[in-house]
């Protein structure tokens, strides 16, 4: 970070020559002052025009889209957030905020990486904002904690762990930040019970893209609070948010429950939804041991305090997966929390993290779930799954209230989420055009797809489907808070 006194052009440094400003006429920046050069802002941190800072942020975790921001910002204040945002607009430079999250505490910065998938949080040749720079836990208290949008979900559990209280949704995967998760919707096992992580927001501090700082909740400039959460980040950049915490149970017991058909897998899956017998509830479809066939696996969570017995035959009456493949385990509520960090260390350590991964993540109505991963198993091969897991499991729809956390028209919904992680010499274009069809499929059936997926070739046409009635109302608050339309090109909702 810079310190008082230190001039703009010490502020402002690539490898080789500090520059002033913006070259207006050659719209790149300029090393000398002149008549058609735009003055940088003065800032608190720092921005780098080129080398390895650079190139950090030309991908995403998706690798399968690369190109270098012209800049980017480490922000040293949420001020130089507005100030870069406000020179932007001025200048027509596209923007986006990158969480630059992951491991860092297992992998240094090996560990960092975006989690866009496709190229979202990509600024196109504009400026990218490393969220790294605001990432302070402001405070953690019963019910609730205020944190800056660079935090990590799993700095946030385990500073509310100290305090017994922790965040009522959870991603599978913790290493993420609180501004990115926020900006696409943010799922997890505990959608059943408390909705979308950007349901369990109190309060959301944003600059807009004109550069204003404008502290939004539900009775508080609710419309921006309503465009910014799930809004793929094209009114507002989330610098600050408030949010629900809930006390932290003592164990976790998680049942894994097999099945071999999938009729019986889908039924009891939504019977365990409609009586909320589990406080957790996933599922996934995984190949069978000869290899032949796909089985779906339910993975169904209990809560409970020390030395409180679980009912197991309770839990688990009616059911009927395969007999006699029915685990159950114990573990701390941290243990279970945590669980994808194993996993993730394997894919890294056997050099699959790296490598291009061609999510798909959509979400049914339960009228056509069924119809829809029939097809889907019929065209997925091993080698489409690699070494990566395919989610499909129900949520209710009265949980989820963002109204941009854009659903089906159904009071119960399956989410399918392929989280691809492909060998070497994959055919990742052939599998994007798979994306694009079972994408295509999805639609036909009723089907919404999430931010966070990679999908081809969307169109406006696409964008206006996908939205339906709310197209109108994300257009207007597009052009209120950001009218020159310099954020998050790289979602493509709006044409950028």
């Amino acid at each position: 970070m810079s310190g008082p006194g230190l001039s703009r052009r010490a502020l402002i440094a690539g490898a080789g020559a500090a520059v002033v400003g913006w070259n207006t006429a050659a719209r790149a920046w300029a090393a000398e002052p002149g008549a058609q050069v735009a003055d940088l802002p003065p800032l608190d941190g720092q921005v780098t025009l080129d080398g390895a800072g650079l190139e950090r942020f030309r991908g995403d975790f998706g690798h399968l889209v690369s190109a270098a921001p012209r800049a980017v910002l480490r922000p040293g204040s949420v001020a130089d957030v507005q100030r870069t945002i406000a020179f932007a607009r001025r200048h027509r430079i596209p923007v986006a905020v990158n969480g630059q999250s992951g491991d860092q505490a297992a992998l240094g910065q090996d560990g960092l990486e975006s989690h866009s998938s496709y190229g979202q949080a990509n600024p196109r040749g504009g400026i990218a904002i490393d969220a790294r720079g605001l990432s302070g836990i402001v405070s953690v208290q019963p019910g609730r904690a205020v944190v800056e949008a660079g935090v990590t979900w799993a700095q946030l559990v385990d500073a509310g762990l100290a305090l017994g209280w922790v965040p009522p949704v959870l991603t599978d995967y913790l290493h993420l930040s609180v501004g990115g998760t926020l900006s696409v919707g943010g799922i997890g096992g505990a959608v059943q019970r408390y909705g979308m992580q950007v349901d369990t927001v109190q309060e959301l501090e944003v600059v807009t893209g004109t550069g204003e700082l404008v502290t939004a909740s539900p009775t508080r400039n609710r419309e921006l609070f309503e465009a910014v959460l799930a809004g793929g980040g094209q009114v507002g950049v989330i610098v600050r948010a408030t949010l629900a915490l809930v006390p932290v149970p003592a164990r976790s017991t998680v049942f894994t429950l097999a099945y071999d058909d999938l009729d019986t897998y889908l039924a009891d899956q939504e019977r365990v939804l409609a009586d909320g017998r589990f406080d957790l509830q996933v599922g996934n479809v995984v190949r069978s041991a000869d290899g032949g066939r796909w089985r779906y696996t339910a993975e169904l969570v209990a809560y409970g305090g020390a030395g409180e017995p679980v009912q197991r035959d309770a839990l688990l009456a009616g059911l009927r997966p395969v007999a006699d493949e029915t685990s159950v385990a114990e573990g701390s509520w941290r243990e279970y929390a945590f669980r994808v960090d194993g996993f993730a260390g394997y894919l890294r350590a056997a050099g699959l993290w790296g490598l291009p991964k061609p999510w798909l993540s959509l979400f049914l109505p339960a009228s056509t779930a069924g119809v829809f991963m029939r097809e889907a198993a019929r065209e997925l091969t091993p080698a489409d799954l690699g070494a990566g897991l395919l989610l499909f499991y129900p949520y209710a729809r009265e949980r989820v209230k963002a109204p941009l956390a854009v659903l089906p028209d159904a009071r119960t919904g399956w989410h399918f989420d392929l989280l691809a992680f492909p060998g070497p010499g994959a055919d990742t274009a052939g599998m994007l055009e798979r994306n694009r069809r079972l994408y295509e499929r999805a639609v036909e059936l009723g089907g919404k797809r999430y931010l966070i997926g990679a999908v081809p070739g969307m169109t406006g046409a696409d964008w206006r489907r996908h939205y339906g009635p709310l197209w109108d109302r994300v257009e207007r608050a597009k052009r209120r808070y950001d009218p020159a339309g310099i954020l998050t090109p790289g979602q493509g909702i709006h044409g950028s």
